[in-house]
Parts: C-alpha cells; structure tokens; sequence
C-alpha cells in the first residue's frame, strides 16, 4: 500500500456498542480538542510556558515513536520509503492536522529530512483561544509526533521544528525536521525539549517560580504597611484602583453579566480572571477567547458548537465554549469586534441561558457566567448602528471601568517595582531597586500603553542595569517617538495624550480623502515597527485584528500593505 492510500476505516476500529478502540492495531482514546486546550492553558497558567512545552513535546514523541511502530507491521507497504513518509497522512486521519508535505525539489531547507506546511493546526488554534496569541510557534505535540515518528523510521535521531505557526501569526505552519546530525550550531536548542531531562531544566524554572512568589508575598506584606493592596497581580494604591478592586468584591458575590471597559493594557483579562477566583464559580472551568482573532464563521463554532455535518469539514459534532464553561466563567475579550450576526445569538445565550449548536434544532441550556472586555466605547459603537443597543445593555448590568495609568499616578510606582521585581527574579539577577531619577522619569511618563507598556520598560531595565538600582538612563525612550506621535496625531479608540508633531506636514496639492490620510498613517506607523503588527496596534489605539482588517482592506484595493 501506498501512504496515499490509506484510510481511517482501514485503521480505525470500534465496537458497535463501543469501548476499546484501536487505530493500527494499538488502543487509541477520543478526546475533544476544546478539553486539550482547556488543560494546556491551566498549565501553562500553573507551571509555566517552558514546563508545558517540554510536557506536550515528549507526549506527541511518543505518540508519534508508537504510531510508526505500530504501523510498520499493520500495512503491507509497497516499499519501505511508504512507510516512512505516511507520518503526515496519520497525522490527517488522526485529525490533527491538515498535513501538505513539500516536494524534495521545492524544499526551502535543502537539509531538511522533512518539510511541510501544516494547516488547522489544532494546537494552534487552541493556544490562540484560551492563551492568546504566542511570541514563538505553539505546535509542540505536533512537531513532537513528527519528530518521534521521523525518529523511529530512519533509525537515527530527527529532531522537528516550526519555523512558521498561526500561533504566532504567521499565515500558516511550516515544519522543517533534519536528522540530528544535519542541525549543526542549532542542535542544542532544537532537541532541547525532547531531551529525556527536560523536565529537570523546567523543574528549576518551577523553583524560580517560587522564589518570585515569595517575593510577592513579602511585597504583599510590606504593601499593605504602605497602604497598597496586591490582590491576582493587581496592586493598587490610587483611590481609582481600590475603588475598582470594591467593585469587584461586589460583582464576585453575584453572578450577573459584567463588562469591564478601559484603554488596552490597563490590565481587563486580570480583573477579569479575579473575577472569576473570587466569585462562587472559582471551582469550575474558566475560559477566555477572543472575539477579534477569529473569522465570524469559526468563532460561531467555537462559542455555541455544531452538529456533525453542519458544514464542510464537521466530521463529529463538537461542543462549544460556553458548554465547555459549564459551571465557571466564559471571558469574551474584544467584544467590540463581535460582528453584528454573532451579537443576536449572543444576546439570545444571555437572555434564555442556553445555546443551539449549528445544524441542529434543540436547545441545550448552559450555566456559565458572561465577563466581557472591551477597549472600544461601546455607547457610541451604537450610536454608529455597529453594535446592538439591546445587546450592550445586557452586558452592562455591571460595569467596571478600569482608568488609564496615567489618572492614576500613585499606582505607577508599585507597580513600576512589583514587575521590576518579577523581571529581574526571571533574569536569575538579584532584586532591584529604583533610583530617584527612574522614579522621576517613570512619574512624568503619560504612559499611552498603560500597564502593558510599563511592564515592559521595566523588563528593559532589568537587562540593562548594570547594578541593583534603575538609573533613569537604564529606562531608555519609554516609548519609540513614531508611536507618541502616532498616539496625539489619530483619534483612534482608546483616546490617547495628544503629543505635538515635530514639523507641520507638507499641504498637499489637492485635498486628500480622510480614508487616504488614515491609511498613510497605518502603514507609516506599521513600518516605523518593522512591519510588527502587535507593537503598530498598541501604538495606534486599536485592536490588532482591526489593524489585520485594514491591511488585509488595502491588499485587495491594491495599495502596498
């Protein structure tokens, strides 16, 4: 047989009345990807992105080693090159991925044993649903499968990297795998999460971990001395911040709907998950996704399920998040960017507490709790008819409205310690002060992208400190020039501190469109970030899939994007 050829129903068995079931031979389990996903961000929420990365790999290795031992003998191959390369048509029947090998001809890695381009990637999609978009590639147990199964059908070590994921943003996977031998000055770093110790190395970043929550205890003692309150990451000083942690103890012993606004960065998915630790739901699931990362096609699916069948590709029916939420909390970030389709079967989930899975007829009621997100100003979003009126009243039975940074001053200098403080305990450096000129320079900083923003100066300054006090100097621009002025020059939502232009632009000859100056400033801002769309969005005040929808807007009208 050809690797072509094979089929699921010639390796897939299962009783009638069901039980053990076997693919190839071995006993195989069934489970829904919505619960994988939903573990892989407990753990990596509870151990850490290194501790999951080195889990998830040497699972999918071993699966992976077990496919390619069990498939040796179960099919009567043509030849032993079929088997070797019938990794990626398992890795399809198994609904892992949608595999597309490239040709040896057309490899853009002429050392590559292997390459391919994984689309719907499963791992992908559920990193970005619950963890949200990653700085790196997030297949781990797919690259680990392709890693285990390349391994045992050459004899010799092949070691599988990404150097493409949607995870991270890219158009789609690309998976590059060479024998070890062939990784040259890369090998330490690619085989490192499948070594048989990489848990050793995760441990010791556990023990890290500790030590970093023992300094937050400490900080947690003395702030409450000095008057602060640090409560899931949140540290408050300024009467506007403890005013919002009031309100949460309020909205935590009920279970009404709650919306939480402000600018991006000022730190919403953390009130929200304190939401959710501290209300009576704290024992069951709690789920987030964003409402502005996916198609309006795939969030339906994702949010109320579908019936096996509904549509192209609907093999099996599939629950959605707000069943898998049953018992918890569901926390819808971006709600702003919910199209106006999805927000009349919102609004209905809300108002009956049950949903109807596509493609089929009957309701199945759910109990999960509704905390919504949004940097958008939702009253005048429906205003403009782009939100429903109905809808933002039923999310709005609580609202907690989180002020920028820069209305509230006294929080920015716990917190400027509290993050210097994680930043250098992940750095293995000793614990670090802030010197009066820090201080100073951090105080009359307005402070566009909030706590996000500061967070990251202070990670800044801990790599280039070169003592354990932060001189002003070590703090560097707080912020690239571009995107100061970017953020005084555009109304974009939310509102930022107005900052002058160096020089007046040139007068045009004749009257240019507002949608013309809109889309020179985008791609002018999106340049000045190296093309960066996470840094562009921030700088601009709006999403980062508004920003996708612009360009991806100007490729089809033809302009340079």
């Amino acid at each position: 047989m050809r690797a072509d050829e094979l089929r699921i129903e010639d390796l897939f068995e299962i009783p009638p009345d069901g039980g053990v079931a076997r693919f190839g031979g071995e006993r195989t389990l069934l489970y829904d990807a919505v619960a994988l996903g939903l573990l892989r961000a407990q753990l990596a929420r509870s151990f850490g992105v290194s501790v999951t990365r080195a889990l998830l790999t040497r699972l999918g290795y071993h699966h992976g080693y077990r496919i390619a031992q069990a498939m040796r003998g179960a099919v009567a191959w043509d030849d032993e090159e079929q088997w070797r390369i019938a990794g990626g048509r398992l890795h399809r029947l198994q609904g892992l991925v949608r595999f597309e090998p490239v040709a040896p001809g057309r490899r853009l890695d002429p050392d590559a044993a292997a390459e391919a381009i994984w689309r719907d990637s499963y791992e992908a999609e559920q990193h970005v649903l619950h963890l949200g978009r990653a700085d790196a590639p997030v297949c781990w147990s797919l690259a680990g499968f392709a890693s285990g199964y390349l391994t045992f059908t050459h004899g010799e070590p092949v070691f599988c990297v990404e150097e493409r994921c949607v995870g991270r943003g890219d158009a789609c996977c690309h998976m590059v795998g060479r024998l070890a031998s062939r990784w040259g000055d890369r090998l330490e770093e690619v085989r490192a999460p499948y070594q048989e110790d990489c848990l050793d190395a995760s441990t010791a970043t556990l023990v890290e971990d500790l030590r970093r929550l023992e300094a937050q205890l400490a900080r947690a003692r003395r702030a409450a001395s000095e008057g602060e309150v640090e409560r899931g990451g949140i540290v408050a000083r300024s009467g506007a911040m403890r005013r919002v942690l009031a309100l949460v103890d309020k909205a935590a012993k009920v279970d009404a709907t709650v919306l939480i606004t402000g600018e991006s960065g000022v730190g919403k998915e953390r009130v929200a998950r304190l939401l959710h630790d501290e209300s009576g739901r704290r024992g069951g699931p709690y789920v987030a996704v964003n409402c502005g990362a996916l198609p309006e096609a795939l969030l339906e699916s994702e949010l109320f399920g579908h019936a096996k069948g509904a549509f192209t590709g609907a093999s099996a029916a599939r629950a959605g998040l707000f069943e898998a939420a049953q018992g918890g909390s569901l926390f819808l970030d971006e709600i702003g960017e919910l199209p106006l389709g999805l927000q009349v079967k919102l609004l209905r989930v809300l108002q009956e507490r049950e949903v109807r899975r596509l493609g089929e007829n009957h309701p199945r009621p759910v109990d999960a709790r509704v905390l919504a997100a949004t940097n958008r100003h939702l009253a005048a979003r429906v205003a403009e008819g782009a939100f429903r009126e109905d809808l933002y009243y039923r999310l709005q039975v609580i609202e907690i409205a989180i002020p920028p940074l820069r209305e509230r001053l006294d929080d920015v200098l716990p917190l400027a310690r509290a993050t210097l403080a994680d930043a250098s305990a992940r750095m293995g450096r000793e614990p670090m002060t802030l010197g009066a000129g820090a201080a100073r320079a951090l105080l009359a900083h307005p402070w566009p992208g909030n706590v996000r923003e500061l967070a990251n100066a202070m990670e800044r300054a801990a790599v280039f400190a070169e003592g354990v006090q932060v001189r002003a100097e070590d703090l560097g621009p707080l912020q690239p020039e571009p995107a100061r002025q970017a953020a005084g020059r555009i109304g974009f939502e939310p509102r930022r501190t107005a900052a002058p232009s160096p020089r007046p632009p040139p007068t045009p000859t004749a009257p240019l469109r507002l949608a013309d100056v809109e889309r020179d400033h985008i791609l002018h801002v999106l340049r000045a970030h190296g093309g960066r769309r996470a840094p562009a969005a921030r700088a601009l005040g709006i999403s980062e899939a508004t920003l996708f929808r612009r360009l991806r807007a100007y490729r089809d009208a033809g302009h340079d994007a």
